[in-house]
């Protein structure tokens, strides 16, 4: 016979916050890849980043022409990926690495160089974007493998 005289509650629940927990999305699980609250730290930073850049490029006052034209041309490295895998994620990675962006923005200062400036924050707020929206750096294996997680259908079939 059941005993009615205590009730039953719930079985109590993990104490970490969702952003502390892995990601329960299995395409996610990818060697290397960064998983739960990294993961959405380093996209939040992507959107720091493309904040930031738009803000500077405001302060700037360049032109809004200039920045929708060039915008984009960080993803033209995805050419590379007619030569293969390994030399597509090369080249993606090195079009999508704030090692660039930074340097023209240092020869910008240092040389007072405002159209160094501009191109710096325009690269520098497309990588944010492709952050924010969790596109990472890719590994030269496959397309879809990035350090943020895997990108695209998990199974295309």
């Amino acid at each position: 016979m059941a005993d009615l005289s205590a009730p039953r509650l719930p079985a109590a629940r993990a104490t970490n916050p969702p952003w502390a927990r892995p990601a329960p999305d299995a395409r996610n699980a990818l060697p290397g890849a960064t998983l739960g609250g990294v993961r959405i730290l380093l996209r939040l930073e992507g959107l720091a980043v493309l904040a930031a850049a738009v803000a500077a490029y405001i302060h700037l006052g360049a032109g809004w022409g200039a920045f929708a034209m060039q915008f984009l041309l960080p993803d033209l490295s995805f050419l590379g990926y007619l030569a293969g895998s390994r030399a597509g994620a090369i080249a993606y990675n090195a079009a999508h690495s704030y090692i660039g962006p930074v340097a023209l923005l240092g020869l910008g200062l240092a040389g007072d160089a405002s159209v160094a400036l501009a191109l710096g924050l325009i690269w520098s707020a497309h990588i944010g974007l492709d952050r924010a929206l969790g596109y990472g750096l890719k590994y030269g294996s496959e397309f879809g493998a990035t350090h943020l997680g895997r990108i695209g259908r998990a199974d295309p079939w």
